[in-house]
């Protein structure tokens, strides 16, 4: 069994990620990109975090293109309206995510 070296419990009992993603402030904004195509930008996550996995599990649920990069997920389209559900979803905390 091995034991997580932050929190000291079990790897399948790991809080370390709910805690990090409890403390973060998140904000999902709009960029205007080449040929008029928007795209939605969500910042602040800390390095703690699995970027990678977010991004991935935000694609297949909105059905979009995207990708990270320094700890920012772009996803293609306008999904300002749908982000914070499938966010807090995820297990983020609902006030910790501005528009």
């Amino acid at each position: 069994m091995e034991i997580c070296p932050k929190c000291g419990l079990p790897q399948q009992a790991c809080v370390c990620e709910q805690i990090v993603k409890s403390s973060q402030k998140i904000k999902i904004t709009t960029e205007k990109k080449k040929f008029g195509k928007i795209s939605t930008m969500i910042m602040g996550f800390e390095s703690g975090m699995d970027v990678k996995k977010i991004a991935k599990a935000l694609k297949n649920e909105l059905a979009c293109g995207g990708t990270f990069k320094n700890n920012i997920v772009e996803l293609q389209g306008d999904h300002r309206k749908k982000i914070k559900p499938l966010l807090i979803k995820l297990g983020f905390e609902g006030d910790s995510i501005s528009e």
